[in-house]
């Protein structure tokens, strides 16, 4: 199975002095994702979680909805010239009765380790196929003072960003600020595949009790995958995309961006943050 780091040489250069040490770097490979044995996605990712990052990315794509949609998950042989598994191939067998969709690797499904999706963005789909309307769940309401500390109590879980300063992290906490979840990736949209992937394990979609908080910027794909799985609150340390404020405003998504300590700006669904002030 693929390691989560690598140790590469590397030529250090500090005030003027130059010296040759090793280096931990986040490892990055590519994985395919197949569903009944048909080639469906490509994505770049940190290995780790595999069966769960893929039926995140199923969630998301409005294939799986619930455990019992899935017959089994395994990894396929790789592709080494001497026969060895690379565990790089994870093949999704649906339960019966559970329809295929309508996507294959001949639509070009590749996602990268920074964009996910790129240019599948249609608000009109993600309305019509989400499973778990988020305007439909009893409504949470969160402080500011609760979303302020939870980018600091992300930052001290990340095990491996300590080691390699190279991973975004996604986390999901309860609406009290409980830490329930953490997944790191090389790419944003794994991490929170891979968190979404393990609620469907677990029985627990959809997530509509939970924070979603990513490390980075909230693009049309994150809120997207939160949308999918019924989360009511995504929020983000950076910004999001208009796309993204779009779609939270079209679902009902609770949409918070530049999350830095007491600062935020909340960019759609405010009544579920608890103003105390006029705005």
């Amino acid at each position: 199975m693929g390691r989560v780091t690598e140790r590469r040489r590397t030529i250090r250069i500090r005030d003027g002095a130059v010296t040759s040490r090793p280096d931990t770097l986040v490892a990055e490979e590519p994985m395919e994702i197949r569903l009944n044995g048909k080639p469906l996605a490509i994505t770049m990712r940190t290995p780790g979680d595999d069966f769960a990052l893929a039926a995140g990315f199923l969630v998301s794509e409005g294939v799986l909805g619930s455990a019992e949609d899935v017959r089994s998950i395994v990894y396929c042989a790789g592709a080494t010239d001497d026969g060895r598994n690379t565990y790089n191939v994870v093949d999704v067998q649906l339960s019966p009765g559970v329809p295929m969709p309508d996507i294959t690797l001949e639509r070009n499904v590749y996602t990268t380790s920074s964009c996910g999706l790129c240019g599948k963005a249609s608000l009109d789909a993600v309305r019509t196929t989400a499973r778990f309307p988020i305007a439909d769940t009893p409504p949470v309401r969160v402080e500011p003072a609760l979303l302020s500390g939870l980018p600091d109590r992300l930052r001290a879980a990340q095990q491996v960003f300590d080691r390699t300063g190279g991973l975004h992290a996604a986390a999901l906490f309860s609406e009290t600020g409980e830490l329930l979840d953490i997944r790191e990736d090389v790419g944003r949209h794994n991490a929170v595949d891979k968190l979404v992937g393990r609620a469907l394990q677990q029985g627990l979609l959809p997530l509509s009790r939970v924070i979603l908080l990513v490390s980075g910027r909230a693009s049309f794909e994150l809120a997207q995958k939160a949308v999918m799985a019924g989360i009511p609150v995504l929020a983000a340390v950076s910004a999001p995309s208009s796309l993204a404020v779009d779609l939270a405003a079209e679902t009902g998504l609770t949409l918070v961006g530049f999350l830095r300590g007491p600062s935020m700006n909340v960019y759609a669904g405010d009544d579920r943050i608890a103003l105390h002030s006029e705005v």
